[in-house]
């Protein structure tokens, strides 16, 4: 069964790298579509993501759109890439980003991720001002919040839930467009609160909050007896302080664990909502497009919607009808002359030069190819590698443009 996409956003004809047997992915009707509210670039890490979303960020902001993009990448990229020293939690105006077509009133605000800052928020929402004091002292809260596997991913849903909370109440922005966690899988964005809330509500978990929560209950009086036996032992493996701590933070935990499945459920509903649009991002490498092959599986799976599939970097070279086995040949003949010249030294150079990066771009040409025979209903658009890396807005432009520019018919 194919995957869900969006497609009334794919066009009919496909941006300047078109791809023979796959519908052309029209990026600027997303963007412009009004009813487009969430943009959520994702795929393996290293595949140009961030870049993805900034390029799409600044362009519906210079299209009329009031724009906020998220990152959550630790590299600090996007900030230098839109001009600004430095990103935090809180969403700052990006200078000369928006309002550049027509006299469009477009913004754009960036903002990154701070994992445990908005963790320490979902504990004040959520808890009671002294149960919120109590867990954000507590050591273990301090360690869960900052380095836990899969918090950072649950943390980027729950930021995207309250941007876009924001935005329906101040109408401050119309768009959030969203750069997802560099995990190891691509499927670890919609794992993460799965996996989150099994740990907290996991039976090790509980087995070490018993004994707080059995105590003074007849009930449990047996059960307690059990119960301090394990916890004696661990007390002697762990540390009894680090014991403590854990069954301190479970036990304020459990005043709010319903906010951590509720907020969880929402964003998933968000996320599968006619508004958002899932764009899968993917270099032309064998590992980066199976991970968007998972991923595309896994959304159609779900019922979020697939807007479509980028595969960034895409070699291209200057002249296609010279092959990499005829430029070596070339080369070999340049070899063999008795000539030495300057000229026929540089010459046999660039011929190798151009063999060795069109056998890069047949085997891009031949991996792309075979996504798309499997994924016959995904919009498809290409982005040709870059001379050099993107680091301001006119670099983000240009990558914009190979993005929502469709090929003249």
């Amino acid at each position: 069964m194919p995957p869900r996409t969006r497609s009334a956003k794919a066009a009919s004809s496909s941006p300047s790298t078109a791809r023979p047997g796959a519908p052309g992915l029209d990026l600027a009707a997303l963007l412009t579509d009004p009813g487009t509210r969430i943009v959520v670039c994702c795929g393996a890490g290293g595949v140009g993501k961030t870049t993805t979303a900034a390029a799409l960020g600044l362009w519906a902001a210079e299209h009329g759109r009031r724009v906020v993009v998220l990152t959550i990448d630790p590299a600090r990229r996007l900030a230098q890439s839109l001009g600004l020293t430095e990103l935090d939690n809180t969403p700052r105006p990006v200078a000369g980003g928006g309002g550049g077509t027509g006299g469009s009133d477009g913004s754009l605000d960036a903002m990154m991720l701070d994992m445990k800052r908005t963790f320490d928020e979902v504990v004040e929402q959520h808890a009671t001002p002294e149960k919120a004091a109590q867990i954000l002292a507590n050591p273990f809260y301090q360690a869960v919040s900052s380095s836990f596997a899969g918090t950072q991913e649950y943390m980027a849903m729950e930021k995207l839930g309250q941007l876009r909370a924001e935005a329906g109440r101040s109408g401050r922005w119309d768009l959030i467009v969203v750069d997802t966690p560099p995990s190891r899988s691509a499927l670890d964005f919609l794992d993460a609160p799965k996996r989150l809330g099994s740990f907290l509500d996991g039976r090790f978990i509980r087995l070490l909050s018993a004994p707080a929560k059995a105590g003074g209950r007849a009930g449990f009086k047996v059960f307690s007896v059990g119960v301090n036996v394990v916890t004696s032992t661990l007390s002697r493996v762990l540390g009894g302080q680090l014991l403590q701590d854990v069954q301190t933070f479970v036990a304020a935990l459990d005043t709010m664990f319903g906010g951590f499945r509720e907020r969880a459920d929402q964003t998933y509903a968000l996320l599968k909502a006619p508004e958002t649009a899932f764009v899968v991002v993917a270099a032309p490498e064998r590992d980066a497009l199976r991970e968007a092959s998972f991923f595309a599986g896994r959304l159609d799976e779900e019922g979020m919607p697939l807007a479509g599939l980028v595969v960034n970097r895409i070699q291209r070279v200057a002249a296609p009808s010279l092959t990499a086995a005829r430029a070596l040949a070339a080369a070999e003949q340049l070899a063999d002359a008795e000539t030495r010249s300057t000229t026929a030294a540089t010459t046999q150079g660039l011929l190798r030069l151009h063999a060795a990066l069109a056998e890069t771009a047949d085997r891009q040409e031949r991996l792309a190819a075979r996504f798309t025979a499997g994924h016959p209903g995904i919009p498809v658009v290409e982005v040709p590698a870059s001379a050099q890396d993107i680091h301001d807005l006119a670099g983000l432009r240009e990558v914009a443009a190979a993005l929502t520019t469709p090929t003249p018919t």
